[in-house]
């Protein structure tokens, strides 16, 4: 099981933190034939299927220059065709939600981000939550004013399937929000800056993830740590005492046997922790 720092714990606690959810956790669920949602890679990797010559748009996704990647196979593809592709990986099977899901929505985060264009964790807090649960993207105009309420908060940061055309997916797309939704990415910094991050099922080449961290670490030298849950050895020691320093993480490592059966159990395991602990501050009203 995963030891939690006790920083973070008090953090969680105090909805000091902030859920960062990527693709690695919507992979735990299938839908009604066993079907799971493919990652990033594997998305693009079946995308290539339709278009030829596709060697060289293989040799950038072994590379994990996904976004490059993803920008050519948009241009090889009419947006019709490409938009029914995604509809047809992330929406139509009809995934649903698994227990890591539910283990998440128990830590009773206040503000659950997200770069995922699926609907399945914001269907399992939908539901737990009996729909009492906000829901913006990156586009809205009124994400700020939704922070500032006390409501629980899922914020999709690149979109969501509901609206392919809006999705963040690509190199062009990347380069055209950070100047058009120029707002969403200062309030993205604002809350890099206020609040306790934890990245679970993400990966370390997110652009907005790197881009964020790195500038935070180097403006703020003396700030608190971020956490990033990855399995073992998914990096190397040399290259993890780097990324420590330069992004200012804690990286907290599991086992990931058994379709990462650690990362669900101790995520349970922490929800408990996380609410004695509420209970502890509401007696001593050290909050």
């Amino acid at each position: 099981m995963i030891s939690w720092p006790e920083e973070l714990i008090s953090d969680l606690a105090r909805r000091k933190c902030i859920i960062f959810l990527g693709a690695g956790i919507s992979m735990n669920s299938e839908n009604i034939s066993h079907r799971r949602p493919k990652s990033w890679k594997g998305f693009l990797e079946d995308a290539i299927s339709e278009i030829s010559p596709n060697k060289h748009i293989k040799t950038l996704i072994n590379k994990f220059d996904f976004l490059t990647a993803c920008e050519i196979i948009k241009s090889k593809l009419d947006r019709e065709r490409f938009n029914t592709i995604i509809l047809d990986e992330y929406l139509t099977p009809g995934y649903i939600p698994a227990e890591i899901h539910t283990h998440i929505y128990n830590l009773d985060s206040r503000i659950v981000m997200t770069p995922n264009f699926d609907k399945i964790y914001e269907t399992c807090a939908s539901n737990i939550s009996s729909g009492s649960v906000q829901i913006k993207s990156y586009s809205d105009n009124d994400v700020a004013e939704a922070i500032r309420r006390p409501n629980r908060l899922i914020i999709k940061a690149h979109g969501t399937i509901d609206l392919p055309d809006q999705m963040i997916f690509s190199r062009a797309e990347y380069a055209e929000a950070k100047v058009k939704y120029k707002n969403f990415y200062t309030i993205f910094e604002a809350l890099i800056i206020t609040h306790t991050f934890v990245f679970i099922g993400c990966g370390l080449n997110d652009p907005d993830i790197k881009l964020l961290l790195e500038d935070y670490s180097y403006r703020f030298k003396c700030a608190r740590n971020h956490y990033f849950v990855i399995p073992k050895k998914t990096i190397h020691r040399d290259e993890e005492t780097v990324l420590k320093s330069a992004m200012n993480l804690k990286f907290i490592t599991y086992n990931p046997d058994n379709h990462h059966k650690e990362l669900t159990d101790s995520l349970k395991e922490l929800s408990e922790i996380v609410n004695n602990k509420r209970d502890d501050l509401a007696k001593s009203q050290n909050w």
